[in-house]
């Protein structure tokens, strides 16, 4: 993540709800490999077309540098100040060791997405071991189970629902967005607010594709090599990662929840415009872009951006460039996580480097 680029946002404006969304969307990607789970574990599917949902949005970005170039060219500015903000594809060296890999990734289903520099196609052909955040989601009953024996961490427990935290106009928005996707309010009302936020943040295409079957870069990745009867290890568990999103502030779940409604068809520019970024690897304007093309007039304090940053990123950050070192010293590994992990002072890239590793941006 861009833990360089926040701290400078937050001087700029410590209320800003534009990066409030900011984050949001940035968590939304991470957890949204595990909205395939919440469809087996509450037996949600959402209506099948006889043609998949066109994907419909637009980058913005091209129409923001013809229209109001100083702002994009602020935008181009910040990225510049971020730690290895340009670039998905990395190699890691140590003298004595054979060379591994870094991908960051999008976990979409995007075909675009999917078809990785061929470098990288190639590293990771090559490797003895595939890494990703978690190894849980090749396999669904154990995805499933995770979520199972935490229930307290994705559902409303004390016989609340989501109509109950929320206005009864909020409420009908949510319940639009939903329809559009193809799920029932009354359905879903018991789940915690971030997963409610997977649905309607998601593009109705790409929700329509994973419901179909159609595997993340991640997971794609993942049964490649299983195929091929390589070695899968994750660097989390899925119970850690729904931890991480469940120790913040259910306050702060429902504002982003809402915002993301605020924004409505505009979600669907959002992501498309932040595919845009990771096609061309331009990792460190990611959050100065959202700031910029999805502002809303929706505040939170600085300590709830605060506590984000630092159990949703830092934290993360932390536990997986741990987890990564010992089998980074085997040598031949393919690591591939959410390419927002990569970039920023607490980012993997220079947590690698602090352990000793050489890593070098490959074109």
């Amino acid at each position: 993540m861009i833990a360089h680029s926040f701290d400078r946002l937050r001087q700029r404006n410590p209320f800003s709800s534009a990066g409030d969304v900011a984050l949001w969307l940035i968590a939304a990607l991470h957890v949204a490999l595990l909205v395939a789970t919440a469809f087996v574990l509450f037996s949600v599917s959402p209506a099948r077309a006889a043609e998949p949902p066109t994907c419909t949005g637009e980058d913005l970005l091209p129409a923001l540098q013809k229209t109001d170039p100083a702002t994009y060219d602020k935008i181009v500015a910040e990225a510049a100040k971020t730690p290895n903000g340009k670039g998905i594809f990395w190699k890691i060296e140590k003298a004595g060791v054979q060379p591994s890999y870094l991908l960051g990734t999008m976990h979409v289903t995007d075909p675009r997405v999917l078809t990785m520099p061929e470098s990288a196609r190639k590293a990771a052909a090559e490797a003895s071991t595939i890494v990703i955040e978690s190894d849980e989601i090749l396999d669904e009953k154990k995805a499933a189970a995770a979520m199972l024996m935490h229930p307290e961490l994705t559902m409303f427990m004390d016989g609340s629902t989501i109509r109950d935290h929320m206005s009864a106009e909020d409420a009908e928005k949510l319940e639009k967005g939903l329809k559009t996707r193809g799920l029932a309010l009354a359905a879903v009302a018991r789940m915690k607010p971030w997963i409610l936020s997977s649905f309607v943040a998601l593009p109705a295409c790409e929700l329509a594709r994973k419901a179909a079957g159609a595997s993340f870069l991640d997971k794609h990745i993942a049964e490649d090599a299983i195929k091929a009867g390589k070695k899968v290890a994750g660097l989390e568990t899925l119970a850690e990662q729904l931890q991480a999103m469940a120790d913040l502030p259910v306050e702060f779940h429902l504002q982003a929840l809402i915002e993301t409604l605020e924004l409505g068809d505009r979600m669907d520019d959002v992501i498309e415009t932040m595919t845009g970024l990771y096609l061309t690897g331009d990792i460190g304007m990611t959050m100065p872009t959202l700031e910029a093309v999805a502002p809303t007039e929706l505040g939170k304090d600085e300590s709830a951006y605060a506590a984000f940053e630092k159990r949703i990123v830092t934290d993360r950050n932390r536990i997986m460039a741990e987890r990564a070192a010992p089998l980074l010293a085997e040598g031949k590994i393919f690591i591939a996580v959410g390419a927002l992990h990569l970039p920023g002072e607490h980012g993997l890239i220079e947590l690698l480097r602090a352990q000793g590793f050489t890593v070098t941006a490959m074109n």
